[in-house]
């Protein structure tokens, strides 16, 4: 079938899915009641997923915290993925179990209080304390105190060579005392360090921030941010097509030819499309019918027809984005057997979400191959902060997800572990296996460099080879950027959207 022809049909299959989304003339920031004509230097976000948890920092909503520079963490990454100081200016490990942390001084949080040592201790016991806990402290028991006013002591069960990294996730922001609530909320607003104060949380509709005078670096460009949430990917491409944005997060492939090329910017990102296999639903329990699905599926046509090749094929867990990842899995090939394996007739449901508009495109093409293997395939698409606590409780018997593999720590240790460890605290397949567990435990103990990388490639053989999940491909988000923006930050990691140096005329 013809390219065109294709996605017609796809469109069509779509129609009934995606009731409910944003018509581009309605969800576009300009049209809201609330996003008044920008002074000359506010700058007008289109994020792309709106809060779930009320941005709390211990939640995934950490990383619009970090993408507005308004919440940082103790250490920062480089762009080459190595620790280098933010909010401490150095560290060192005592022995193999004891780390120091010199807390930068001069620092002031939003609300007017002072950053020390016992804020930072505050910060980090709030979210060992959390429930769940982040995603980077899976499996993770630390003992922090305050050694005097501005050092900090971290204890950790094991020799922890990515402790630095770890500090690195936006879901360990410090932030003062006041943000953090008797009944354990945590309320960002007027509590980061960062050069812009978050200053309004209008649900999940809008958030506004303003330049901080007392941030201890380098002051922002810009006075304000004015950040809409728009999930309808057509109408973040629109809003950015009519200048009613100025950045927009993720504009869908399908909508490259109707933008101004020149507003457009593709990353290669360390993301994955991957479909979880629920391996406690009645279907996917079966190992045949895991591996049945894992052979059905024809990556090279979805890249094609929905990607319009702006993706790339998915060998692994882990994509281009990782340099190292290939060549080290050259060199620790996974063997499978041919055996071709066949489904009958057994009726599974698909879960995904509307706010990556490809998404629900992957969707339909899956359940046109599964059913060409012998499954009878049920769609259920919604907006993904409707739809991730059924995922999460295993009410799909597969879930298409774009994930991102490195997010947390620079590293893709914590997100398998998190993902495909039997305690995991996002494993949205129910997997659990001692042998997988084994290989993860083992990577997270090397040392950085060949040694943890042959390890991670292992562990990632150990969960494909048991058909955990099946890894699609690699995206390449294109994000937008009006002729105005200077310095947006394009970030393969999604940690940094807009920052200080950051300019809109």
């Amino acid at each position: 079938m013809h390219l065109k022809t294709h996605k017609l049909v796809l469109a069509l299959s779509l129609s009934a899915l995606l009731t409910g989304c944003f018509n581009s003339e309605e969800s576009t920031p300009a049209d809201k009641s609330s996003a008044a004509q920008p002074s000359s230097s506010e700058i007008r976000v289109a994020m792309m997923q709106p809060p779930r948890t009320g941005l709390s920092p211990l939640s995934d909503d950490a990383f619009k915290l970090s993408r507005w520079s308004t919440a940082e963490t103790l250490v920062n990454l480089s762009d080459l993925s190595v620790a280098e100081p933010m909010l401490a200016t150095k560290w060192q490990q005592v022995d193999p179990m004891t780390w120091q942390f010199t807390v930068r001084q001069g620092v002031k949080f939003h609300d007017g209080s002072s950053l020390d040592a016992k804020a930072v201790v505050n910060s980090l016991q709030k979210a060992l304390q959390a429930a769940p806990k982040p995603r980077i402290l899976d499996g993770i028991e630390w003992q922090v105190r305050a050694l005097d006013d501005f050092t900090v002591e971290i204890k950790t069960s094991f020799n922890d060579p990515l402790l630095p990294s770890r500090l690195s996730s936006p879901q360990l922001a410090i932030l003062s005392a006041s943000a953090y609530k008797d009944n354990g909320r945590v309320v960002p607003t007027n509590a980061g360090t960062g050069p812009f104060v978050l200053t309004e949380i209008n649900g999940q509709t809008s958030a506004k921030l303003t330049r901080f005078e007392g941030y201890w670096g380098e002051k922002a460009k810009v006075d304000s941010i004015f950040a809409e949430y728009v999930p309808n990917g057509f109408a973040r491409a629109a809003a950015l097509r009519t200048g009613k944005a100025d950045v927009v997060e993720a504009v869908p492939v399908s909508q490259i030819a109707m933008m101004d090329q020149s507003q457009l910017h593709e990353v290669a990102m360390p993301r994955t499309n991957t479909l979880y296999l629920n391996n406690q639903s009645k279907v996917f329990s079966q190992f045949a019918l895991r591996k049945a699905a894992a052979q059905a599926v024809d990556r090279e046509q979805i890249i094609k027809t929905v990607y319009e090749n702006h993706a790339d094929f998915a060998k692994g867990l882990l994509g281009p984005a990782l340099a190292w990842a290939e060549p080290v899995r050259a060199k620790n090939p996974r063997i499978e057997t041919m055996e071709m394996r066949h489904a009958n007739g057994e009726k599974i449901v698909i879960g995904t979400f509307t706010d990556r508009a490809e998404l629900p495109e992957v969707a339909v093409l899956l359940k046109q191959q599964l059913e060409a293997a012998g499954f009878v395939v049920e769609l259920d698409v919604r907006e993904y902060a409707q739809i991730e606590n059924d995922a999460l409780a295993g009410k799909f018997d597969a879930f298409l997800l774009s994930r991102a593999t490195v997010l947390d720590s620079g590293d893709p240790v914590a997100y398998m572990q998190s993902d495909f460890g039997c305690k995991g605290s996002f494993n949205l397949g129910q997997f659990c296996s001692k042998e997988v567990d084994a290989a993860l435990k083992h990577a997270d103990r090397q040392p950085l460099g060949e040694l943890r990388q042959q390890a991670i490639i292992e562990a990632e053989n150990a969960i494909l080879a048991q058909y955990a999940a099946i890894p699609l491909l690699h995206e390449r988000v294109i994000q937008g950027e009006s002729a105005a923006v200077k310095n947006a930050v394009r970030d393969p990691r999604e940690r940094r959207l807009i920052n200080q140096f950051t300019e809109v005329n």
